[in-house]
């Protein structure tokens, strides 16, 4: 319940959003969720769990190449949700929750996905233990998010940290790399990139490491 409670602020901000989501954000959606995809080709076999999956816009990406049975969402807002619900097909299963607690059977997944919102998940070591128990021997974490090594996105950051409740943190690539090492994973890519003038992203792929 505590985990829930510090969410309310995220929760709240895009229950209001969530209409209007995909039309407001729609380059930056489809830039970073084109980033997120090409690093990794699926099998037709493959797992996989979009962690704040949103209103769906990566899941439908990947619905029209991939096995739509072998793609799982989670996101804490309903109104979210209930936009993704809406765009997918019935098969994709959809489960309101948080990173922090997933409620998916230890080894279920070869792939899981976090694009755009590792920087609101308020106990980030918990997330990354939970999504490493969900992912199977040497699966994969791929993670989109914005990168404060650029300088915009720094003070994007220092604004959103005082004025948005909602908002957490971002992270520079070394820092964000160095948690998941620390976490059990092993980096196999990690990149810095600009889709506009405006924002600057990072997209690190790490693999589970299996004792």
């Amino acid at each position: 319940m505590r985990q829930r409670k510090i969410y309310e602020p995220v929760i709240k901000e895009y229950s209001r959003l969530a209409k209007a989501y995909d039309k407001r954000w729609a380059f930056y959606t489809e830039a970073t969720t084109g980033e997120t995809i090409k690093r990794r080709k699926l099998q037709p076999s493959d797992r996989l769990l979009d962690v704040g999956c949103g209103t769906g816009a990566l899941l439908h990406r990947l619905s029209e190449t991939h096995p739509a049975d072998h793609l799982f969402g989670i996101d804490p807002v309903p109104g979210m949700l209930a936009m993704a619900k809406h765009r997918l097909p019935p098969i994709v299963e959809l489960r309101e929750g948080l990173a922090e607690q997933l409620p998916y059977s230890s080894g279920q997944f070869d792939v899981v996905i976090c694009c755009n919102m590792f920087h609101y998940v308020r106990e980030p070591v918990v997330a990354l233990q939970e999504i490493k128990r969900v992912l199977r021997p040497s699966g994969l974490l791929i993670i989109t998010d914005w990168c404060k090594d650029y300088f915009i996105i720094k003070l994007c950051n220092a604004y959103l940290r005082l004025f948005n409740c909602a908002h957490f943190r971002a992270y520079d690539e070394q820092t964000l790399a160095s948690m998941l090492k620390e976490n059990g994973y092993s980096i196999s890519s990690r990149d810095r990139y600009k889709i506009n003038r405006m924002w600057g992203l990072m997209t690190i792929c790490a693999e589970k490491i299996t004792a």
